[in-house]
């Protein structure tokens, strides 16, 4: 059985640790408010834009344009957004595990990482990984100029033919105590064709000028402001994370704490004891 001043020591410095842990929640619930407001109105414009690239294609017919072309190319470009930061639970390994756990399907050889955030960045570096470049910087205040930034540098590689497909892998923020990771596909985009019979009512899409103009302008948007959606959605995601993981921490430690304090009251009691035991034996040894 540890002694007193053992089970002393260890208390105090569990104090020490919940006192930590305390305040690290307190500041991360003051910054998931603001990454909140955040997120909540960068989502309807990042949301609406993909349903209306889907749509606007959905509806044009053979357009042979080099943002839309299927490449052989099976280099897969990842834009993988993490924290620089740990204490924040499962989050950064549940968005490492995308790439990890073959939702990708591809192998290491083919997959290009666009790291933002360290964490993810160093994980998938150990497992052979090759980081095309690396963004951690941006997670820390994310702008819509960095995203633009990022969403030229991947297009630049599609357009080159280096990669053939891009993808965007982070956490989706849902509420408070709800992060979902997500890995979707940017370009090329997908069209559902969902087998039912085309609506005549609905016109097809024309463009103008051209399509080519048009959609020079529009992939771009479309790209970047995904990416930005992300970046924003996965700052409140991180925040959200980092403060239930010290919620948890913080009563596990208050936890602690209360059976150290029995235990500490145990022992005493059994010192106290023992001392009027002994004092009692001397006595009658002296009567």
């Amino acid at each position: 059985m540890a002694s007193m001043r053992d089970i002393k020591r260890r208390k105090s410095s569990i104090q020490s640790t919940g006192q930590i842990t305390k305040a690290m929640k307190l500041v991360s619930t003051v910054k998931l408010q603001k990454a909140k407001s955040r997120a909540e109105q960068a989502r309807p414009y990042s949301s609406y834009m993909y349903e209306a690239m889907v749509d606007m294609l959905s509806r044009t017919k053979n357009i042979n344009h080099p943002y839309l072309i299927d490449s052989d190319n099976p280099k897969k470009a990842v834009i993988m957004i993490t924290s620089n930061r740990g204490l924040a639970g499962g989050y950064n390994n549940n968005v490492v595990k995308l790439l990890l756990g073959g939702e990708l399907a591809a192998s290491k050889e083919d997959v290009l990482v666009y790291a933002i955030g360290r964490k993810g960045k160093d994980a998938v570096a150990r497992r052979g990984y090759e980081i095309k470049a690396d963004y951690s910087d941006v997670i820390n205040e994310p702008e819509y100029a960095d995203a633009r930034a990022i969403g030229e540098a991947v297009l630049k590689e599609y357009i080159d033919g280096n990669i053939g497909e891009i993808y965007l892998a982070y956490t989706s923020f849902k509420n408070t105590v709800s992060h979902e990771p997500k890995l979707i596909k940017l370009l090329p985009i997908n069209v559902e064709d969902n087998g039912e019979e085309v609506n005549t009512k609905e016109a097809l899409m024309t463009f103008e000028p051209d399509e080519e103009e048009i959609l020079d302008a529009i992939i771009p948007k479309y790209i970047n402001s995904l990416i930005y959606g992300a970046l924003v959605e996965a700052v409140a995601s991180e925040n959200g994370a980092r403060m239930q993981a010290m919620d948890s921490a913080t009563s596990n430690a208050e936890e602690m704490i209360a059976d150290l304090s029995l235990k500490y009251n145990r022992a005493r009691q059994g010192a106290i004891t023992q001392e009027l035991t002994e004092i009692i034996a001397g006595a009658d040894a002296i009567s």
